[in-house]
């Protein structure tokens, strides 16, 4: 496709009825108000009610979309765009649907080299809650502790930390309430870090330091609970570590321009790959627009090379 559609009326799809609803909407409406400041035809969509519909009555050249979890994140909305034939940024269905499927994703990426946390996947239909926990048979004796989470979540919705096997059952019935398969996945002791991708190239690290030590929904979404190192201050080697293993997984999954690659550093510096965000938050203080910054792309750039590099 041409650079005609980015050119045209810009659709900005927000809201949806993922469990993410609000931090979509706020994503959203500050790429509406990025892209106005440039002077561009823009418009806000909720995507709760006839997407589709609404994009067409608004006559819309290309579709910005600012949709967090479900239905945005997982390929939903992508298929529907593609079949009718209508311009939208970020990656295509079937890279989409591999990131928000950690289980599906970390097999991708253990397959081709790089390092991912131990992990025991859980379907809700074969789970006995009943059956006293064998971690024996979970291969997972000297786990604890543990992360627990939904398989097809983000923003740390249904994530619990668990230290011990008395806590375990709350934890995994707690993360089964958002999604039918879910993550016990073993606690890296280090540091939080991500790496944005813009247009096929790394940012630069940032380093996230939790002010309670967990980096959950309330450390992401609250003020002051978090603070934010970018660039991270690591050895170069670490960093260089980050930013080629970011890429990786970004391009083996088959996300296109965009991207933000959750890691940890491990105590022994060694990086060890989470998650690949499709859709990031997108506002001027979340993580990927904050490692544009930190390379000298403000906010609105940001948004116009996503814009410009689009399906």
């Amino acid at each position: 496709m041409t650079d005609k559609a980015a050119e045209g009326k810009i659709a900005v799809l927000l809201g949806g009825t993922s469990s993410e609803r609000e931090v979509s909407i706020i994503s959203g409406t500050a790429v509406y108000q990025a892209l106005k400041s440039l002077g561009r035809d823009v418009v806000c969509i909720d995507a709760s009610d006839d997407p589709i519909g609404q994009i067409r009555k608004a006559k819309a050249d290309i579709v910005f979309i600012a949709l967090h979890g479900r239905f945005g994140e997982d390929g939903t909305i992508q298929a529907m765009l593609e079949q009718e034939k209508i311009s939208y940024t970020g990656s295509g269905p079937q890279a989409s649907r591999l990131a928000m499927d950690k289980i599906e994703s970390r097999k991708i990426f253990k397959e081709a080299g790089l390092p991912v946390p131990e992990t025991i996947a859980l379907n809700k239909g074969l789970y006995d809650k009943d059956m006293p926990l064998n971690w024996d048979t979970c291969r997972a004796t000297h786990f604890f502790p543990v992360v627990v989470k939904p398989n097809k979540e983000g923003s740390s919705i249904g994530l619990s930390v668990v230290n011990d096997a008395n806590g375990l059952a709350f934890a995994i019935d707690r993360a089964f309430e958002y999604d039918d398969d879910i993550i016990i996945e073993k606690f890296i002791e280090g540091e939080d870090i991500t790496v944005g991708i813009l247009e096929e190239k790394p940012l630069p690290v940032v380093h996230i330091r939790p002010k309670h030590g967990i980096y959950d929904f309330e450390a992401k979404y609250t003020q002051g609970m978090s603070e934010y190192i970018v660039p991270a201050q690591f050895d170069d080697a670490v960093m260089k570590q980050a930013q080629d293993f970011a890429l990786k997984a970004h391009k083996l999954l088959g996300c296109r321009c965009f991207s933000r690659v959750d890691m940890r550093l491990a105590k022994d510096n060694k990086t060890i790959v989470l998650e690949v965000n499709s859709i990031p938050g997108l506002t001027a203080t979340s993580l990927l627009p904050k490692a544009a910054k930190a390379a000298g792309i403000d906010f609105a750039q940001a948004c116009l090379k996503m814009l410009k590099n689009h399906g």
